[in-house]
This record gives structure tokens, sequence and C-alpha cells, in this order.
């Protein structure tokens, strides 16, 4: 095995010869949206996006946040189930939080993060064309794993994160970062198309997006 592909490195080797020169890569894609961050069209689009990808979408005011919120998880949650946040959620979107929900102090192993049915997180940014929510673990994000892990994951996008297009959305994120890029539910299919969710990631993702907010 070593010794056929030292044979096809040669033949490239000599293929190319003794001084290749690297193409110039094309770069006149379109960098930027012509739609401002947070537009009401950008905003219609990304609803769009979502639910195209089985997600739920609930819309939203920052005033109305908590109650909306509040509402979705009762809907949602299976009776008892716990719920896990990161530190630095705002502490007045579950101002009635109760015993059911704990804060992530870094420690959980994946065994622990099982044994909750749902997180509530934030986000970093959000792409419209592709109705892709970006999570760069800030910390009214948290680490990666906590909205991995368990089964139902509530988002809460303001409409001063939504971007039109992918190079929006790069630019807005720091990619040193952790980042996480979430597209509707986790899902695979087989050679039969037949979809499975849940696979690697939650199986149910509900987005509050907050109109009014930067």
């Amino acid at each position: 095995m070593s010794d056929a592909r030292e044979a096809v490195l040669a033949r490239i080797r000599a293929a190319l010869g003794p001084g290749p020169v690297a193409p110039e890569v094309p770069r006149d894609y379109r960098r930027s949206g012509a739609v401002p961050t947070g537009a009401a069209e950008l905003l219609e689009l990304l609803v769009d996006r979502l639910v195209d990808y089985k997600a739920t979408v609930i819309t939203t005011t920052a005033a109305d946040l908590p109650a909306d919120l509040r509402a979705a998880l009762d809907a949602t949650m299976p009776p008892g189930g716990r719920l896990i946040v990161p530190d630095g959620l705002p502490g007045d979107w579950l101002p009635d939080a109760g015993d059911g929900v704990v804060t992530d102090d870094g420690t959980l192993g994946p065994r622990d993060l099982d044994g909750f049915a749902g997180v509530v997180t934030a986000c970093a940014a959000a792409c419209a064309e592709t109705g892709t929510i970006a999570l760069d673990g800030g910390p009214d994000q948290g680490r990666r794993a906590i909205t991995l892990v368990p089964d139902r994951h509530f988002c809460v996008v303001r409409a001063g994160q939504v971007v039109r297009s992918v190079p929006d959305l790069l630019a807005a994120l720091t990619p040193t970062r952790p980042l996480t890029l979430i597209s509707g539910p986790s899902a695979t299919s087989d050679i039969e198309l037949d979809r499975v969710e849940g696979v690697h990631g939650p199986r149910t993702l509900v987005v509050l997006l907050v109109r009014d907010a930067p």
C-alpha cells in the first residue's frame, strides 16, 4: 500500500513539474446581501426555510418572549422533563424556572446530559437564505454538548442577528470559536430516502424569533 501511494504521488509531482503555479481562486461571488440585517423580508425568508426544514417557529416580541417560551416548553417538554440552560442565559427569559431547570456548570458528561429532555439557548447569528442558525459557544449559548445531546432545542433568535447570505453569516462569526451550524432538527436519510430525525443532535427544534430585538 505504501509503495502504491508513493508511486501515485511521484506521478503527480512529475506531471506538475518543478515549479507548479497554483491557479488564482475566483472570488467574484456575492459577498453580502442587499437587504439590511433584521429586515422584515429576511425574517420571513428565515421562517420559510426553518419551517421547510421541519422546525417549529414562534414569532414573538421581547416583551412576550418569557410567556411564549414558557408556553412552548409546556407544549413540547414531556411531563417531569428536565431542562438545561447555559450559565449566561438572560434570567428574565425563564423567570419561573423552577426545580426542573439546571444551569450547566461544565461538569456534566454525555450520559448526564442524556437525562435532560431539552435545552434553551440564544444564538450568535442566523442566515435567512439557508435557514441556518449559528451557535458559537457564547455565554448565552453554552458549550456544544448541551445543544447536541438533549432531544429538544429551544433557540431564541433576535431580529438583529438575521443576515441575508452565507458570506454575511461567516462575517458575523469568529472562526476560532466552537461553531455549530443548525439547519432544522438533526436528520439523515438512507439510500431509500427514509428520513430519520435525532441522529446527530436534537430531533425537535423550536425557534423563537424575536422581531423587535437588536
